[in-house]
């Protein structure tokens, strides 16, 4: 975590946790969810507002995290904004390097990771877990992760999409206690 963070959280140790208002989806793309937009609907069915400002996306990369009952969050300074999750707590951007016959995998906030194994749920959506922990491939990088699958890197085992939460230890809708 950030420096100024760390400094914040020792000042204000009391302040609030922050519940339904920042969310993840399986494209590893962050929403803000205002108050409307939660009336609206559950997310991921509304999702609302997209961040895209770089160095917003930034500092919540640099400080995401996990607490010890696996909810996801944001440490904003003194608050921690809990993650609504829309598949994991990682999205996986993977590239297949032909040449050497391996596969790079980052995660949405640019960490790289190393697989352990490799999951495929009902709804066809190919999830790693890694030392860093469990998430969806991006849609977009399937081409590549099918490479590693067919050249024997990865062996995908099936899964239920309702029982990863509990057996990789994250949650979905974090609430509050």
């Amino acid at each position: 975590m950030d420096d100024m963070v760390l400094a914040a959280l020792k000042k204000w140790p009391n302040v609030p946790h922050c519940h339904g208002w920042l969310a993840l989806d399986a494209r590893g793309d962050w929403y803000m969810r205002d108050d409307a937009t939660q009336r609206a609907g559950p997310f991921p069915r509304i999702k609302g507002s997209r961040i895209v400002h770089a160095r917003l996306l930034e500092f919540i990369g640099r400080n995401y995290g996990c607490d010890t009952d696996g909810a996801w969050y944001f440490q904003n300074g003194p608050q921690r904004v809990y993650v609504q999750l829309e598949a994991a707590p990682w999205t996986w951007r993977v590239r297949w390097h032909d040449e050497a016959g391996t596969a790079t995998v980052h995660s949405h906030t640019g960490l790289a990771a190393q697989v352990r194994s490799a999951w495929l749920d009902e709804h066809g959506r190919l999830f790693l877990d890694t030392e860093r922990g469990f998430g969806v491939v991006h849609s977009q990088d399937m081409l590549d992760a099918s490479q590693a699958v067919e050249r024997g890197l990865w062996t995908p085992a099936d899964i239920a999409f309702d029982q990863a939460p509990a057996r990789f230890g994250y949650r979905l809708q974090p609430q509050p206690v």
